[in-house]
């Protein structure tokens, strides 16, 4: 009870920029989250074989990946609000479409330019917050958001799943005319976070100049102060990718893991999916605490670690329950150290390098995503629902030890403060 009294109380002392943001996120995460455990679900009950799943979830990511470096180009240019509020904008437009879709060219189209459309705001939304909060403030920020996304989530999922077999069951509806107006609630709710992003404000970061004893400003200082964050920022691309590589093979099949290899019913899918993500929001909530005992690096490292043997657990077991459990666990573990590594990257890139550096971390994880898509369901089409889930899972697990190891290697060295 202290620990949320605390957390309540930093989030009033934030400022109106911040409270809209996060506001807006909650409306947002909650209407992907339908969108992330139906529409799988969606174009298998509209008869079209498991690659064209693999087709969406690729172009997505693929133009995600592709934006990423542009959009944050234009947010330094045109400022942090209009790219947010515009790309959610478009991006609504597109969740409708995708709902009414129903030949694979338009889904597959739609899909794509909603990677495009979030783009503008998945670049923004970091520095955005590391615009308008003091260092101090930043790991407890980006866990309170992270767990407010995770929460949001949790309400999604669960909420996808209820409506599609409530308005089935109810409404004696098909089971793809259910899951598809189930799909346009969770765009219409999307489309509630837009009037708090429209109420943002702009602020331009101030440039920080380096300088020299006698006060002035060296004229190859801007040329080392570059290769320094760009060298930090490969670092985190590098390890970043090896993550994206490893949850493209998994994260996007789950709900289909659970419906084929256990024939597990939509609402089930949703309750195991949003129970993931609100143990997460408990670990990130956490996370603050056991950054101030080990550290941000090491904390970060036990989070990811501690996560794959319930990944193995996962791709291995006949059992719903105990898949259930190994992915909850492996879930909660795993995205609690994302926003330790946001204050991470936050604190060792300088203000100027922070829009590149999180556009090129962005870029890379959608990259790995978008490339796996194809070799993820290639997988079960060819080894069936018991090994190709397993091989999946398991060179998961090994992309996740080795980026693990290098974080650990090249960032563990640099010098961060206490929190």
């Amino acid at each position: 009870m202290n620990l949320i009294k605390d957390w309540v109380q930093t989030i009033s002392s934030f400022n109106r920029n911040i409270k809209n943001f996060l506001l807006a996120n909650v409306f947002i995460q909650i209407g992907l989250g339908v969108f992330m455990v139906m529409y799988n679900l969606y174009i298998r009950e509209l008869g079209m074989p498991e690659t064209v799943n693999g087709k969406v979830i690729s172009m997505t990511a693929l133009a995600t990946a592709v934006m990423l470096v542009p959009a944050g180009f234009l947010s330094d240019r045109f400022g942090r609000k209009w790219l947010i509020a515009g790309g959610t904008a478009l991006a609504m437009a597109t969740l409708f479409l995708r709902s009414a879709a129903v030949l694979e060219g338009p889904i597959v189209f739609a899909s794509l330019l909603t990677g495009v459309f979030m783009a503008f705001v998945q670049v923004s939304g970091i520095p955005f917050l590391a615009e308008n909060s003091s260092p101090s403030e930043r790991v407890k920020l980006f866990s309170i958001q992270f767990a407010l996304v995770t929460v949001a989530q949790v309400a999604g999922s669960l909420a996808g799943g209820l409506l599609a077999d409530a308005l089935e069951l109810l409404f004696k509806m098909e089971t793809v005319d259910a899951i598809r107006w189930s799909l346009y609630i969770g765009a219409g709710i999307f489309a509630l976070g837009l009037p708090p992003l429209f109420a943002l404000k702009d602020r331009p970061p101030v440039p920080v100049q380096v300088r020299d004893e006698a006060g002035t400003a060296p004229a190859d200082a801007a040329a080392d102060s570059f290769k320094r964050n760009f060298t930090l920022i490969l670092h985190f691309s590098f390890a970043g990718l090896l993550i994206g590589l490893g949850s493209g093979l998994v994260v996007p099949y789950l709900n289909l893991y659970f419906a084929n290899r256990f024939h597990a019913s939509n609402s089930t899918i949703g309750l195991v999916l949003s129970l993931g993500a609100a143990m997460t929001a408990v670990a990130a909530m956490i996370g603050p605490i056991l950054v101030k005992k080990v550290g941000k690096v090491k904390a970060l490292i036990i989070f990811q670690l501690l996560s794959i043997p319930f990944l193995l657990l996962t791709a291995f077991t006949n059992s719903l329950l105990f898949a259930s459990l190994g992915f909850l666990l492996r879930q909660a573990l795993m995205n609690a150290g994302n926003p330790i590594q946001s204050a991470i990257a936050m604190e060792l890139v300088t203000d100027k390098y922070r829009g590149l550096a999180n556009s090129m971390n962005q870029t890379v994880f959608q990259l790995g995503w978008a490339s796996m898509g194809p070799i993820a369901t290639g997988l079960v089409v060819a080894q069936g629902f018991y090994w190709g889930y397993a091989v999946a899972f398991s060179i998961t697990a090994g992309l996740y030890v080795v980026s693990s190891i290098y974080y650990y290697i090249v960032i563990g060295k640099q010098d961060l403060s206490a929190e």
